[in-house]
């Protein structure tokens, strides 16, 4: 995806609509995959009525994680933690690595879920787009020059 100035407007509202909300309604929901939701308008219908349907059941909390999974499938929850009142979320490339070493995306807010959402925003925006669609080691060319061997045998 090129860069749009005007997607990348509709994210800053939409970024600043879910840092003022207090809570998480069907409706905030909907505006967050309309506007959001690059992969799962791509997958079809069934994926969205299972989506639609998590949300219209009121089950908040597997619809944010169903949409985390399908949305950025690269990125895992690695923490979720309440400090005073305050959600900290930070979603994870690599949770395996510290956490200096990781590419992470962190948000805090104090709603649990719309911090998830908030992060979620960070780490689409810090996806590269050639990125999104790169889940394989890429290749590379052999020289047609000579091939040294610089093992150590001794």
């Amino acid at each position: 995806m090129l860069f749009d100035p005007t997607h990348e407007q509709s994210l800053d509202g939409l970024e600043a609509r879910l840092r003022r909300a207090h809570a998480i309604t069907p409706d905030l929901m909907t505006e967050f995959i309309a506007q959001a939701g690059v992969r799962l308008a791509a997958m079809g219908t069934h994926a969205r009525a299972d989506l639609d349907r998590l949300i219209a059941a009121g089950a908040f909390t597997d619809a944010v994680l169903t949409l985390l999974k399908l949305e950025l499938p690269q990125w895992r929850l690695r923490r979720l933690i309440c400090d005073d009142g305050e959600w900290l979320c930070t979603l994870s490339r690599q949770p395996s690595l510290p956490l200096d070493l990781d590419e992470t995306a962190e948000t805090s807010h104090g709603h649990m879920l719309l911090a998830i959402l908030l992060a979620c925003l960070q780490a689409r925006r810090a996806a590269p787009a050639s990125a999104a669609n790169a889940t394989a080691v890429p290749q590379i060319r052999s020289d047609a020059g000579c091939t040294v061997c610089c093992d150590n045998f001794a």
